[in-house]
Formats: C-alpha cells, sequence, structure tokens
C-alpha cells in the first residue's frame, strides 16, 4: 500500500510541475519592462535637464533672482516648480506623439521594447534639432569622427543631446543678460544718487532692491517673463 501511494505521488508531481513553472514564470517580456521603468525612474532628472527646456528656464530663472538681489525670493523649490510646470506645458505635444508612436502599440503588444524606443525617440529628436545650432552639432559631430550625414534627423542622438544643451545654455545666458541689464541701470543710478548726497553708511543695494522689485510688479514682470520664455520656443 505505502508502495503504491508512493508511486501516485511520483506520478503527480511531474503533472504538476507545468502547472507551477507557468505561474511562478512571467512572461518573457515583464522582466524587460521592469527593468526599463527602474532604469527610466533613475535617470528621469538627467533626461529633463538635458532633453527639454527645463535648463534655459532655471538659467532666466537664476539670472532674474540675482538681478532683482532678493537672494533667496522667490526660493529654490518655487523655481522650479514653476520651470517644471513651463516644461511641460511645452513638452505636451511632444510626449503626445510619443505617446501615439511609441507607448500605446508597445502597451498593444504590437512592437517590442527597442523598437518602442526607436520610435519613441524621433519626436523628441525633432524637437532637440529644431533649437539645436548647427555650430554645436558640428562640434559633438567632429569630436565623435561621425561621418558627415545627408540630413541632421540622420545624427544619434548622443550628438544632439550635447548639442541642444550647449545651445539651450547659450540661449539662457543671452536671456539673463538681456534681462539683468535694466535692474543694473537702476542699481547704477541708485549708486550714482547716494553717493553724491553722501550716504556713504547706507548701501545702494538696500535702496535700490525695494525700486527693482517694485519696477519689476508695477510692469507685470512675471506675466512678461513668462509670455517671452514660451514665445521662443
Amino acid at each position: 500500500m505505502v508502495a503504491m501511494l508512493a508511486v501516485r505521488a511520483a506520478v503527480a508531481v511531474p503533472l504538476a510541475l507545468p502547472d507551477l513553472n507557468a505561474k511562478l514564470r512571467p512572461g518573457d517580456s515583464t522582466p524587460w519592462t521592469i527593468v526599463f521603468v527602474l532604469t527610466l525612474i533613475t535617470l528621469l532628472p538627467a533626461i529633463l535637464m538635458a532633453m527639454t527646456p527645463l535648463v534655459r528656464l532655471l538659467v532666466v530663472f537664476h539670472f532674474l533672482r540675482q538681478a532683482l538681489g532678493t537672494q533667496t525670493a522667490p526660493s529654490n523649490p518655487t523655481l522650479l516648480g514653476l520651470a517644471l510646470m513651463m516644461t511641460w506645458f511645452l513638452m505636451t505635444p511632444v510626449l503626445t506623439q510619443v505617446d501615439q508612436q511609441a507607448v500605446e502599440p508597445f502597451r498593444a503588444g504590437q512592437i517590442t521594447g527597442v523598437e518602442a524606443i526607436d520610435r519613441g525617440s524621433a519626436p523628441v529628436k525633432v524637437f532637440l534639432l529644431k533649437y539645436a545650432r548647427e555650430k554645436d552639432l558640428e562640434l559633438f559631430t567632429a569630436a565623435g569622427q561621425i561621418p558627415r550625414p545627408r540630413t541632421a534627423t540622420d545624427l544619434p542622438m548622443r550628438v544632439v543631446i550635447p548639442a541642444y544643451m550647449l545651445s539651450e545654455l547659450k540661449a539662457g545666458f543671452a536671456i539673463g543678460a538681456v534681462l539683468f541689464l535694466p535692474f543694473l541701470l537702476i542699481d547704477m543710478v541708485t549708486a550714482a544718487i547716494t553717493t553724491s548726497i553722501g550716504m556713504f553708511q547706507l548701501p545702494p543695494v538696500v535702496v535700490s532692491t525695494p525700486l527693482k522689485i517694485l519696477l519689476f510688479v508695477m510692469v507685470d514682470g512675471w506675466n512678461l517673463l513668462a509670455n517671452s520664455l514660451l514665445r521662443s520656443f
């Protein structure tokens, strides 16, 4: 009797193994999807800085705060939040194209993960090339010893992304310099007046800072700045 039970158990174990393996082993695409999502979350800050208008916006906001002389107002989280929301607004058309061309087919199982990355990078590359200067593209093309392409869209992302970042830094510094000039003029006039009337014990910045803030508020500076930044894209 014991021998018969042992034989039955030995026969039942192999039959149960396929069902158990099917439950324990997920689909082939599931592990790669998890790896891709985790990697994307890790690289998300770098992607935002390298492939969106966030760099230009943060540089301009930094120059504005230095020009106003407020040091810590608005705070860094406030400026970062405003820059992120404006970046989301500007990147919405690109993200919509990526979703339609890559994300939805991948969810439906029509394409693989590699194909989804290739399709999703196409709208992003078009956006980056729109604002990347030709001089910067030539710099990284020559540095990478890449043959001259027929069109700019044939360039790899390792050339387009750093060229776009350099172009954005230049644009941000140019806008910041123009933004700085009227406030610098107020500082110079205030320093000249306070020096001429003998107010040596009162730093000119104490007088000029309220004047600069008042001027910025009177001309609705935040609206003008946001309008100018949005129109620059």
